[in-house]
């Protein structure tokens, strides 16, 4: 017969290793792969301090409103152009293609970018770049606005999940260098989804 002894450390350190890999907060797979990205230390753009205590971002709930069939202008004609970041960066982007959608009733229109560096980025080719702000930034939602990452669709139509909006690393870090939303990019709506605002300890 096993030692009782041995099997009750045995059963504590299991129990304590499971409590440790139990799974991070979230109601959907975007929720829980992104927080499973920042709890990892190799990915992870929270800093150290904040990384150690974290359980999970806060997000909004999930809310089907939020998923919008939009119509794809596309702008193969557009020019290069410097974005601003956040730092003395400049983030090389054109503007793809204009999106039209409508969200609560209202008719809105988003510009979606395509980056210089990433066409050579393997893997990347077929990726854009959906920044916005709206009208929660500042209280519920990251001051600087969110983005949204995007691939090329095959048709003239995309379908845009504001339950994926994300921050910009710079959110959680200040080193980090950020595209600045753009002016044009700015929705007089509030858009209660995706990640909300980060409290940094």
């Amino acid at each position: 017969m096993r030692n009782p002894v041995v099997l009750c450390i045995f059963l504590i350190t299991l129990l304590s290793c499971v409590q440790e890999k139990r799974a991070l907060k979230g109601d959907t797979k975007f929720q829980r792969e992104l927080n499973a990205e920042y709890k990892d230390a190799s990915r992870s753009p929270l800093k150290n301090k904040d990384r150690k205590v974290f359980e999970g971002l806060d997000f909004f709930k999930f809310d089907s409103i939020y998923v919008v069939k939009a119509e794809l202008k596309r702008t193969p004609n557009s020019k290069w152009f410097n974005m601003r970041t956040t730092t003395d960066r400049i983030s090389k982007e054109r503007v793809f293609g204009i999106l039209t959608f409508e969200l609560k009733g209202e008719i809105h229109q988003l510009n979606v970018y395509k980056n210089e560096e990433l066409i050579e980025k393997e893997g990347f080719e077929n990726y854009l770049f959906l920044p916005f702000s709206d009208e929660t930034n500042g209280l519920e939602s990251y001051g600087g606005g969110r983005y949204i990452d995007a691939r090329i669709p095959e048709g003239d139509t995309m379908v845009i999940d504001f339950n994926k909006a994300y921050n910009p690393y710079c959110a959680y870090d200040e080193k980090y260098s950020c595209p600045i939303v753009p002016r044009e990019n700015y929705l007089k709506t509030r858009v209660e989804a995706g990640v909300k605002a980060f409290d940094k300890h």
